[in-house]
């Protein structure tokens, strides 16, 4: 087929509409979420995170079937998708989030050349142009001058941003607001330092069983951040928190963190607002925390690439213990890992690939919860072989033959995950003081606790399973066992009879696939005796089967209270009761 300009039009046409159909759908489930925030349906925006999820590659590959069929065997003529792609482009000079529109053009090229590394040809390599401020401007934002009363303020804005279900006493929530803001101007702004303005993202930001108005401050000598958390109680909406340091709002964002709700005007634009008030934040998880994963994980490619051609250390093994289902590595001068799954796993692990696979994607899908870390799934990527160490190349050469291959002086990872990289708990915890080693183990704990009210087993309980973020925030990163809670089987340890038959337990105790001993789960836990007792001093009740059993029951019945993505202080709470009983 000639490259005529007909075909190439309509080729490019249908990508954009491609596009404008997934970016609609897209809406249409986040535009969903106010709704099951107003009606407390918590299960259903569980399932819409999972719809949300799988949409973007149902796009992709209805599209580039589309394509196969308009243009038939020639679909696959580079000359002719390079026109494509340039009249693509053409037409996206100066149009807001017109770097989503590039990622979904490249997903469809990819999908069709079976592209591996990158085709700078056939693919759009970097940012739109003038994408910046534009983009920016293109950000609807609602700007409240200050007038010496932040009470009479938030009265304003809370009647701005309101819900079809009644605030429970708004006159209240304003006070605590207004108080929660002086004692953070009090403690980390200086004198004469005063307020101009607050700016809100005219979209709420919903997760979980939250609302978030996102925002910021501007005073005369800087910027800083401020989001009210809003709770659906049964007796009408409130304020649950106000969030004004840097720390409280990047852990809200974190990448353990689920993805966030939100239609506001330009996701860009958006994504930027963020990073001005978390100017530390990697601009790739902000696009995936926004849901944009497709996005998060262009920027993630783009970032780690130019890094990589801009260093000369080479990739090695991670640190902490071997893995018997991933060989996992890392670039030591960037804060990721790269997780490649062995063609052999070792002894005990008895599962199979593409039940590894299934783990990953079953909680790519969950409720990370501020206790997994939202992890990554790449495929067809190159790097140089001289970057990688000896051992490290040797190992994946002859234990990874099923995801990597070497292709002239490049080495080709057909399948990869990658995500943040953390201090595995086992190294943090002999590395710690004693009292950072105690909490450790306490909020290592309180992970199995979070999680398990997401409905998530870890299977594995081993510490160096587990790691520590830099907000010394515990976090499970190892998803080749994982379980749903309410899908196991928790039993207490059978007593074992008299007589011969104890020397050989398969003849007096069955253990099905699904059976689980919380007795045992010390065992897993290679810590000093009084670590040991301080954590069954708080989290005895682990160990138990009755705690599991009914955690299993109020999933099965619906009635699990939901993790907060942040934690309130004892003056938050005090403060909470003084102004929710005046």
């Amino acid at each position: 087929m000639a490259n005529d300009k007909t075909t190439i039009a309509i080729a490019a046409q249908l990508v954009y509409e491609g596009f404008l159909k997934y970016n609609k759908d897209f809406s249409r489930i986040s535009g969903r979420a106010r709704k099951r925030f107003e009606q407390r349906d918590w299960r259903g925006h569980q399932q819409d995170i999972v719809r949300r999820v799988e949409l973007y590659e149902k796009s992709i590959r209805r599209n580039a079937h589309d394509l196969e069929q308009l243009i038939g065997p020639d679909v696959r003529h580079r000359s002719l998708w390079r026109d494509i792609k340039q009249y693509f482009g053409e037409r996206l000079g100066n149009v807001p989030d017109a770097g989503f529109m590039k990622t979904f053009f490249n997903s469809i090229s990819r999908r069709i050349f079976g592209t591996v590394g990158v085709d700078p040809e056939l693919e759009f390599v970097s940012p739109a142009p003038d994408e910046g401020i534009k983009s920016f401007e293109a950000l609807s934002l609602k700007r409240y001058p200050y007038w010496k009363s932040i009470e009479r303020m938030f009265k304003t804005i809370l009647t701005d941003f309101s819900f079809k279900v009644p605030y429970k006493d708004i006159a209240s929530d304003c006070k605590f607001i207004a108080a929660e803001i002086e004692y953070y101007s009090q403690t980390l702004f200086r004198e004469g330092n005063g307020f101009l303005r607050f700016e809100f993202i005219d979209s709420f930001f919903f997760q979980s069983a939250r609302a978030y108005l996102v925002g910021r401050i501007i005073l005369h000598h800087q910027i800083t951040p401020i989001v009210i958390a809003f709770e659906n109680t049964p007796e009408g909406i409130s304020i649950d928190a106000v969030l004004m340091t840097t720390e409280q709002v990047s852990m809200i964002f974190s990448y353990t963190r689920s993805y966030y709700f939100s239609d506001p005007s330009s996701v860009i634009g958006a994504v930027q607002f963020l990073h001005s008030i978390l100017p530390h934040k990697h601009i790739d998880e902000l696009y995936t925390v926004m849901g944009r994963l497709r996005q998060g994980k262009t920027e993630r490619y783009r970032l780690f690439s130019n890094h990589l051609n801009s260093t000369d250390d080479k990739f090695v093994h991670a640190e902490g213990d071997k893995g018997l289902v991933m060989i996992v590595f890392t670039l030591p001068s960037y804060n990721l890992v790269f997780k490649i799954i062995r063609d052999k796993f070792g002894y005990p692990k008895n599962i199979t690939r593409k039940q590894v696979v299934e783990k990953y994607k079953l909680v790519s899908k969950h409720d990370l919860a501020g206790r997994l870390i939202d992890t990554q799934e790449f495929r067809n990527l190159e790097f140089p072989l001289d970057r990688f160490a000896p051992l490290l190349l040797e190992e994946l050469r002859q234990d990874a033959t099923q995801s990597v291959y070497v292709r002239g002086n490049k080495l080709v990872i057909d399948h990869v995950y990658i995500e943040r990289r953390v201090r595995p708990l086992n190294l943090y915890i002999k590395e710690s003081s004693r009292q950072e080693a105690e909490q450790a183990i306490l909020d290592y704990g309180q992970t199995l606790k979070d999680l398990a009210q997401t409905n998530i087993f870890p299977g594995d309980l081993l510490l160096k399973n587990f790691g520590v973020t830099r907000h010394r925030r515990v976090v499970f990163y190892d998803y080749d066992e994982v379980a749903l809670v309410s899908e196991c089987n928790f039993r207490e340890l059978p007593e074992p009879p008299e007589g011969e038959e104890l020397m050989n337990p398969n003849t007096w105790m069955y253990i099905s696939e699904h059976d689980i001993f919380p007795e045992e789960f010390i065992k897993f836990m290679a810590i000093d005796g009084g670590l040991r007792s301080l954590f069954l001093d708080v989290h005895g009740d682990i160990t138990t089967a009755d705690y599991w059993r009914n955690i299993k029951a109020a999933h099965l019945a619906g009635t699990v209270p939901l993790v907060i993505p942040y934690h309130q202080s004892a003056r938050n709470r005090d403060k909470t009761r003084q102004f929710k009983s005046s």
